[in-house]
């Protein structure tokens, strides 16, 4: 897919991207357990950029429910291998 530099974390209301072209989703495996979601994996304006909703599609994780370790260790996963 090309190099991923951008990551955004989508808070309450934003769920997905406006004008983000999808190409995969990614379901990542961490020491902390899994992220709040599949990471969306795209391109917006040219850019390669890797989403991610935080309180998962659909508002489902309550804040004291996000693994955020899970979180960041899946974005700097993705940065590492891409």
């Amino acid at each position: 897919m090309g190099e991923i530099r951008i990551g955004v974390i989508g808070g309450s209301g934003l769920y997905a991207m406006e004008g983000l072209r999808v190409d995969e989703e990614r379901r990542i495996e961490t020491p902390w357990g899994q992220p709040s979601d599949a990471f969306i994996l795209g391109e917006l304006d040219g850019r390669k950029v890797a989403f991610l909703a935080r309180h998962g599609r659909g508002h489902r994780l309550l804040p004291t429910e996000l693994n955020f370790r899970a979180n960041i260790y899946g974005f700097k996963t993705l940065a590492s291998s891409s």
